[in-house]
């Protein structure tokens, strides 16, 4: 249907001219047209009988008006709503991401988009981006904790409303992708992740070693002796901490490195990028044989670490001050891959062999790492001081 019609060469009204029948020129099929609630309408009748042609206009007229008073009418020239976007997009996920994504991603995504619905389900598609704007004014004026949503949780819910648009656009019920973008966002200073300088890290290896020698309770001595190897292991190597959840004896080789004649592990590492290789610091070794000896006769296939006691851990943290660094950036079992990376480049080690080697990118270590890294900066190059001569010297030298 469309808004107007060309020249008609032959017309005639129904329904005292609410309705015109007529026919365009070089046509012999009869169209139909009409203007209801603000807007015009128009359809071919398929026929090329007058008796027909009218017959079937005041049919479709009287659908029309039936439309139209049960306020069909507006929903259809509004399109659909976000909640039918929603449904087909729930609908089509766990097939278009199977493989590719795992259980946890598909529930996260349910339960993002049972935040947002409430709020955009009865909404027209059509009507973004004013209702994302002031959905992201709902979120922060009515968080159930009292405090406005985290930037990343409010990013998450933005990223499955902006998929729920794709799914629309696919679907050819929307023509484009609205802008979602915050308004009013200043430009985001870049955060350093957070790590423990060498001061720090050796205050919290010594705190762990005093810990499994000396556990609050006996039946802890295995689980502090591990989490003492495990800091160590992870601040020698770089991993991950879902890499070290599944890392198992038989992906751990100790070899000598043929350039430093050092012992050194050799890691196969499966994680979020798929299978990737390490080779560890030195430091890593011991504690590596430290946790195979205890746990002898440990078969190729046993979980190296498996689950590792987090609440120790950060408990430990707590009672050294270091759970919080000086930004106000909470530490974890990540900080010691951040800790590893930094070490790493503070002691000159080249940029590209560190990202290899923590299967990572140059860009994220230049961003995240080396940007406060203070030996990363050459003062020789720096502090270069331009020689000035005397206005004489240059005189003369211009005479000559």
């Amino acid at each position: 249907m469309h808004e107007t019609h060309d020249r008609e060469a032959e017309t005639h009204d129904l329904f005292g001219g609410e309705v015109h029948v007529y026919k365009r020129e070089n046509s012999k099929r009869w169209q139909c047209s009409t203007f209801l609630d603000g807007r015009h309408y128009r359809e071919s009748t398929k026929t090329d009988s007058l008796d027909k042609a009218k017959d079937f206009a005041e049919d479709w007229y009287l659908r029309l008006r039936g439309q139209s008073a049960a306020g069909l009418l507006e929903e259809r020239k509004k399109g659909k709503k976000f909640k039918e976007a929603a449904a087909k997009f729930l609908e089509e996920l766990p097939i278009l991401t199977h493989g590719q994504r795992g259980e946890h991603y598909l529930h996260d995504q349910e339960r993002r988009l049972n935040t947002v619905l409430p709020f955009l389900g009865e909404r027209y598609l059509s009507e973004a981006p004013g209702s994302i704007s002031e959905y992201r004014i709902y979120r922060a004026q009515n968080c159930k904790t009292g405090q406005p949503p985290s930037r990343s949780t409010m990013h998450q819910e933005i990223v499955v409303i902006r998929q729920v648009y794709k799914c629309a656009i696919r679907h050819g019920w929307f023509d484009h992708l609205p802008d979602m973008s915050a308004p009013y966002k200043k430009s985001g200073k870049i955060v350093h992740r957070a790590w423990f300088s060498p001061e720090e890290y050796k205050k919290l290896y010594e705190a762990t070693r005093e810990r499994a020698r000396n556990p609050k309770k006996r039946r802890w001595k295995k689980a502090c002796e591990n989490l003492h190897d495990y800091v160590l292991f992870m601040a020698n190597t770089g991993l991950r901490p879902d890499e070290g959840r599944r890392l198992q004896y038989r992906d751990v080789m100790i070899v000598k490195d043929e350039d430093t004649r050092e012992r050194i592990l050799e890691i196969e590492v499966r994680g979020k990028r798929g299978v990737g290789y390490c080779k560890s610091m030195p430091g890593a070794v011991t504690p590596f044989e430290r946790l195979r000896e205890r746990n002898k006769p440990p078969t190729p296939d046993t979980l190296i670490f498996g689950k590792i006691q987090r609440e120790l851990f950060n408990t430990l943290l707590d009672e050294l001050g270091l759970k919080i660094d000086r930004d106000g950036q909470r530490r974890s079992a990540y900080s010691l891959r951040h800790t590893y990376i930094c070490m790493r480049l503070m002691d000159g080690a080249d940029v590209y062999q560190v990202a290899k080697n923590c299967r990572t990118s140059v860009e994220m270590i230049e961003k995240y790492y080396a940007a406060h890294i203070k030996n990363m900066l050459d003062a020789s190059a720096i502090n270069v001081r331009k020689v000035r001569r005397k206005i004489k010297e240059v005189e003369k030298a211009a005479e000559s």
